[in-house]
């Protein structure tokens, strides 16, 4: 999608202003000093939206160096900074309101506050709740805008958040549990090398989004948008960065299903664009793969599968309807990505 330059027309001058020549016998005559010449700049043309963003120019623990307190590098799936603060500059204006019903150690809380927006968040885990607040408390020092996380189930969001939010909220970013995650952290010795922090909370906790099985993820974060959908304002997006992931060697279209999750909580899909977890070089791509992500592409590769480092995550974009009749008809069609720059989705 473009944006529509815009060029002066006879409908936006004054017809005494434009220059007029009468023309004689012997040729055309100057005009008059009573009559005045303008020159018609047209605008300068608007840098073009893009649906690849280039978020890993500097590294995560360089985006959150200053910003997140040290407690923050323990999650197992941070969002990028970068991420979050682009979908927040592109779809939001200053003032507005941001919300993350899964906000993890606050991540779009924080990117909104330092852009001036305000932000609300919820977070189902009572450690990263604490650990959110301190990451706004840090930000408040900086940002005159207000920020706030809430502890509780987002699948109860209707009765989370007051009910005076209902069509305040311009745009939602958050991102499902993966489940088992490649993040964490390493520790070595003589034991060898240990992972910790590489997953979420108590994994017998079935009340955890995570640790339920990619099927009722799915059915719960359908439940998710649905409520936020109700606290979104007409017209409002939402933003949910994903990736695909293996299952005991199964690949998960974990973007298809979400694009469904969507449809039947009421939003209408609108672009699919692409959140770089690489470094854009000169000619290619610099991969900031984890040690995990890293090792587990040796082993796969020495097995025989060809498998690469994951260089970007897919940015999933919703709109909410702003009539009932868009609402109606919904439906569930099937859809089809254009390739164009930001390109919408469009039903077959």
């Amino acid at each position: 999608m473009t944006y529509p330059h815009r060029h002066p027309t006879a409908d936006h001058l004054d017809k005494k202003d434009i220059p007029m020549r009468d023309h004689t016998p012997t040729g055309h005559r100057p005009p008059s000093p009573s009559h005045r010449r303008i020159t018609v700049t047209p605008p300068a043309p608007c840098p073009p939206a893009v649906s690849v963003w280039a978020t890993a120019q500097t590294s995560p623990a360089t985006q959150r160096k200053g910003r997140y307190s040290p407690d923050s590098t323990a999650h197992p799936a941070k969002m990028l900074p970068a991420v979050a603060a682009h979908a927040i500059a592109h779809y939001t204006r200053p003032g507005d309101l941001v919300l993350d019903p899964m906000c993890g150690i606050g991540t779009t809380l924080v990117e909104a506050l330092h852009l001036e927006r305000r932000a609300i968040g919820v977070e189902y885990e009572p450690h990263w709740v604490t650990v959110t607040q301190t990451n706004l408390d840090l930000a408040h020092h900086t940002s005159i805008a207000a920020g706030r996380v809430v502890h509780g189930d987002a699948r109860q969001l209707a009765t989370l958040l007051p009910a005076d939010l209902h069509g305040q909220v311009a745009l939602v970013v958050t991102s499902p549990p993966y489940g088992p995650s490649t993040h964490g952290q390493v520790s070595t010795g003589t034991a060898g090398v240990h992972k910790h922090h590489h997953r979420y909370g108590n994994t017998l906790d079935r009340g955890n989004l995570a640790n339920i099985g990619h099927h009722r993820l799915l059915a719960g974060f359908t439940r998710i948008l649905t409520h936020a959908a109700v606290f979104l304002k007409p017209g409002g997006h939402v933003a949910v960065t994903l990736r695909p992931w293996r299952e005991h060697a199964e690949l998960i279209d974990l973007p298809a299903h979400i694009l469904t999750c969507g449809r039947q909580a009421g939003l209408i899909p609108t672009e699919r664009c692409v959140a770089l977890l690489a470094r854009i070089a000169e000619t290619d791509l610099v991969a900031r793969g984890s040690f995990f992500q890293r090792d587990f592409i040796r082993k796969q590769r020495d097995n025989g599968l060809p498998l690469h480092l994951i260089a970007h995550e897919d940015v999933l974009i919703f709109t909410k309807p702003t009539t009932s009749r868009a609402t109606a008809e919904k439906g569930t069609p099937q859809l089809q990505l254009r390739d164009s720059v930001h390109a919408p989705l469009t039903a077959a």
